[in-house]
């Protein structure tokens, strides 16, 4: 009985040591209940702010806590402003239109020769024989005024957001490039039998291209993962919603189109490599977009 005795004299005799002290109290009572949980007793006192006291003893195990409470409740800094968006991102769209409603107006009108398809289409037996030309030409050829309607509605919204963000000839470009290759990644590993048209895949490369350059840009932003990785999950999103409907839906090229979209999008978002591109006139970098086009169907029409 005596030794207990002496133990409780002893820890009331033990000094007390400030450990916090703010001028609000809720801010003492919220760490005074964080010690409390961990067995460390203290008690508020005050000198015209609110402090928290403990004994001696236990100063270091509680600065040690309050530290590691802080730490985790610190408020994020606000992220970085958001960039503003590029000017004049209608004018990839309007070309967009003007190249695809022009190849359909020439082909159903006969100015070009009527084994137009043929020449065109994705063939994946022809692009294993060294047809490149075709992974760019297919993506201006479609079946009929729907298939046509709805890939120009998509490309416009898609190319429209995309150019916005990365500038129009730049956007573009990509977008073709895109396609393009995913098209020649479905024809050069597809089955030789695999034949495809329109311009969807570029379209999904567009969506992917968004998604992957928002992610990207907001890797260092200190923000929650949901608002981190949000770009692309709603990327994900919008292809299995838009991607997977309709009967005869490519789905191989829809998927390969987000997928490389997905790539250069997080590729030019890195800072030096966008930086470089930045220095190049976005007229320049739309004009190589035709330019490629052009010379696919060159190409073809020379077969």
């Amino acid at each position: 009985m005596m030794d207990e005795a002496d133990g409780e004299d002893r820890e009331r005799a033990a000094p007390l040591v400030t450990v916090f002290r703010s001028p609000r109290r809720k801010d003492c009572e919220e760490r005074l209940l964080v010690l409390t949980a961990v067995g460390i007793s203290g008690q508020l006192a005050f000198d015209g702010q609110c402090l928290i006291e403990v004994s001696a003893t236990d100063a270091a195990s509680a600065l040690t806590h309050l530290s590691h409470y802080d730490a985790e409740n610190r408020p994020l800094p606000p992220p970085p402003p958001t960039p503003l968006p590029y000017p004049h991102a209608w004018i990839g769209c309007v070309l967009y239109v003007v190249v695809l409603m022009g190849v359909a107006f020439a082909v159903s009108g006969g100015l070009v020769r009527l084994d137009a398809f043929d020449l065109g289409e994705l063939d994946a037996a022809r692009i294993q024989a060294g047809q490149w030309w075709r992974a760019w030409t297919a993506l201006t050829l479609h079946l009929d005024g729907p298939h046509l309607a709805a890939n120009l509605l998509a490309g416009v919204w898609f190319g429209y957001l995309a150019a916005r963000q990365l500038g129009s000839g730049l956007a573009w470009l990509l977008i073709v490039a895109g396609g393009a290759m995913a098209n020649l990644l479905a024809g050069l590993f597809g089955p030789p039998e695999h034949r495809a048209v329109g311009a969807s895949t570029a379209v999904f490369a567009a969506l992917g291209l968004m998604s992957a350059y928002s992610w990207r840009e907001r890797l260092a932003w200190p923000q929650r993962w949901a608002r981190r990785w949000g770009p692309l999950i709603a990327g994900v999103v919008l292809l299995g919603w838009t991607g997977s409907a309709g009967e005869g839906t490519d789905l191989v090229g829809h998927l390969s189109g987000f997928v490389v979209g997905v790539a250069l999008g997080a590729a030019v978002a890195v800072p030096r490599v966008n930086w470089q591109l930045n220095r190049v006139p976005q007229w320049v970098l739309g004009v190589a977009a035709l330019a490629s086009i052009a010379i696919a169907w060159t190409c073809a029409l020379r077969a």
